[in-house]
């Protein structure tokens, strides 16, 4: 059996064992039913045979199917459960960006260390996981966690997790993604509070990923039509992050991290309402690891803030 190292992996054992253990039941008492019929009702027995009471056969019919359907309903019950859990991220969890590419994984913490097919954590601690694809599409499986998340191109996806115990555990790609996809694999390593510290302590002189972001966001130029002194009329971006944004077609969309990604690669898509569609894709210019750095910029709170 594979070791449960995260808080939803108990409970989706629990359902695994739940199903194969109704299922059993349901297997052992179907086979009881015809070793018993063989027997009783077997050539030259005598045993009573004919059509059943009306009110007998009715019985049994009605009693078997309310039998499944409320067994359906629980199982429903348990797995909408234990699913739509996983979408209910915590707010304090720790956010990782997560970039996949044929053929390894690049991952991003917001103090601006970098990781390539590993990933170091600390126990106890919730962290979310935003992840997009750089080529084609792929899957983050973490077998030891019980989650596993496609990673596509040109959309965020995200996922979380909380390790319960230390160690390391595997990480593989679990959508076929090219001719090297059996290599696409890495580690989650879980480590103590105090070694991750430690750990985390060692990051170079590039910054935290919104650091990088706002001197990215200058060197691209975005501070000459978003910047505060810009000629260009062009939406502040000062705050900008989970607002809701009103459109040139009448509707609304929250500034999110899709949102963002595709303002910068396709700004045609969605156009603030007020302004002209004048912005020049970024798509080609800025990688997705670029993307990341701006939008963590843009979610910090001197995000936009430029002259």
């Amino acid at each position: 059996m594979l070791p449960d190292a995260s808080t939803l992996a108990p409970r989706i054992d629990h359902l695994l064992w739940l199903l194969i253990g109704l299922s059993g039941a349901i297997v052992l008492l179907v086979v009881a039913l015809i070793i018993g019929f063989s027997i009783k009702y077997r050539r030259g027995s005598t045993a009573k045979r004919g059509q059943l009471p009306g009110w007998l056969a009715r019985d049994v019919e009605i009693g078997w199917t309310a039998a499944i359907f409320f067994v359906a309903i629980f199982l429903f019950w348990f797995a909408a459960t234990t699913e739509t859990s996983q979408y209910e991220v915590p707010k304090d969890a720790m956010e990782v960006h997560v970039v996949a590419k044929q053929w390894m994984w690049k991952l991003e913490h917001p103090n601006g260390r970098r990781e390539i097919n590993a990933l170091h954590i600390p126990v106890g601690v919730p962290v979310r996981l935003v992840m997009t694809s750089q080529d084609v599409i792929h899957s983050f499986f973490v077998p030891a966690f019980r989650i596993k998340q496609d990673v596509l191109p040109g959309r965020y996806t995200e996922t979380w997790f909380q390790a319960t115990r230390p160690g390391t555990y595997h990480l593989l790609c679990a959508e076929y993604c090219g001719t090297d996809h059996s290599q696409m694999t890495g580690g989650i390593v879980v480590m103590p509070r105090a070694d991750y510290a430690r750990w985390s302590e060692g990051t170079d002189d590039t910054g935290t990923l919104a650091q990088q972001g706002a001197r990215l966001f200058q060197r691209l130029g975005c501070t000459g039509c978003h910047g505060n002194s810009a000629r260009v009329r062009a939406p502040s971006l000062n705050g900008v992050y989970g607002r809701m944004q009103p459109m040139n077609d009448g509707g609304f969309r929250r500034a999110d991290e899709q949102y963002l990604h595709d303002s910068i690669v396709r700004p045609q898509k969605d156009v603030v309402a007020g302004y002209q569609p004048v912005m020049p894709s970024y798509q080609g210019i800025a990688s997705e690891g670029d993307i990341i750095l701006l939008i963590a910029y843009l979610k910090s709170p001197d995000g936009g803030d430029v002259q």
